[in-house]
């Protein structure tokens, strides 16, 4: 990888990558393999030099094209992006992207859908297991030699039980197929966006959300965070869960009620949460939950896995390698912005190759 620098104007589609790819002239996550970008006829790679909380108009300067990992990109961000055709999500989850602004600078928004699908789902149902066969408390039980207490300690199978799934996009039907073999009763799934009848034909039924709350022995959030899901649940939806239901959040913090979510916890008005995501990431002091014997915590990164890191990177790059040859990239969030006249004036200016674009 080297900096931007002016050797690269003679590049045809030149890309770039976020400075937190890279910690000290080292790849932070080794599994991603950019070298496809970097041996492609007719593309040029390079590295923001400095990592920043909010992308700067400086940064995306000359490119066609950015892979961003972590920071933020607002309309500040994209005010001088006169030649910025797309920004290529490293994941799936976009609440730190601007995307009506994306749309308003004729700037295409495409995400890594289907590259995390099975590893979250995989996590999801581990977390699930452990918290259902209290796992954290008989590890916690060895550790001290309360051998002799091991019969106060009792799990429950996943075998006749309802687990409720928030958000059924590619992650939470992942949930649904691999959880099949368990013995459930029919998965429970609460997703407006969806049609019944494609919840239906994964062997579930479409309920409403206090119905899925009350009914469920499990609830799992797979649901992105927007204006309509900040705040999802709060203190009366988890008032109508059983008490001795679990709450899994592998989603983005914001979407459960935090304040809410402690105060049932430490009362035990619901027997536990396993937590991947929190508001105000990053957390860099003991959080509260912590606290909580109830809980399982992770950094969000529970389902990073090597092949999710190599899986996410190569379709990050594909998006981008799409696009500089005319074609269509696989998950884009902002479809409408192909509609725009501008941008498809600004894609055929740069494009490496001129044919008619391909779906």
């Amino acid at each position: 990888m080297t900096n931007q620098s002016p050797s690269l104007k003679a590049a045809t589609f030149r890309i770039g990558l976020t400075g937190d790819f890279f910690r000290n002239g080292n790849p932070v996550y080794p599994d991603f393999d950019s070298g496809v970008l970097e041996h492609a006829p007719g593309i040029a790679v390079s590295t923001f030099p400095e990592h920043a909380d909010e992308i700067t108009p400086q940064q995306l300067a000359g490119l066609h094209g950015v892979i961003v990992l972590t920071p933020r990109v607002t309309r500040q961000s994209l005010s001088q992006s006169q030649e910025l055709l797309a920004i290529s999500r490293f994941g799936v989850g976009y609440d730190s992207v601007d995307v009506a602004a994306c749309t308003e600078n004729d700037v295409a928004l495409c995400i890594t859908a289907g590259a995390v699908d099975r590893p979250m789902a995989e996590a999801t149902v581990g977390w699930m297991l452990a918290l259902a066969y209290r796992m954290r408390a008989k590890d916690r039980q060895m550790r001290d030699a309360r051998w002799d207490q091991r019969g106060q300690i009792m799990g429950t199978g996943l075998h006749g039980r309802t687990v409720g799934v928030i958000g059924f996009g590619g992650i939470g039907r992942s949930v649904v197929g691999m959880l099949s073999g368990f013995g459930m009763n029919p998965p429970l799934v609460y997703d407006p966006g969806v049609a019944q009848e494609t919840i239906a034909a994964h062997g579930a039924q479409s309920v409403n959300l206090p119905y899925l709350m009350a009914r469920s022995d499990f609830i799992t959030v797979h649901c992105p965070l927007n204006p309509q899901t900040e705040n999802l649940i709060s203190a009366r939806e988890l008032d109508l869960m059983k008490p001795d239901a679990f709450i899994l959040n592998t989603a983005r913090g914001g979407i459960i009620n935090e304040d809410a979510l402690f105060d049932a916890l430490a009362a035990r008005r619901i027997a536990g949460a396993a937590l991947d995501c929190f508001t105000g990431e990053p957390i860099t002091s003991p959080h509260r939950f912590a606290d909580l014997d109830n809980v399982i915590l992770a950094p969000h990164n529970i389902g990073w896995t090597r092949e999710l890191f190599r899986d996410i990177g190569a379709m990050a790059c594909r998006n981008l390698l799409d696009l500089a040859h005319g074609k269509y990239p696989g998950a884009v969030v902002n479809p409408v912005v192909f509609e725009r006249p501008s941008f498809q004036k600004k894609w055929e200016s740069v494009r490496i190759d001129k044919c008619t674009p391909q779906k």
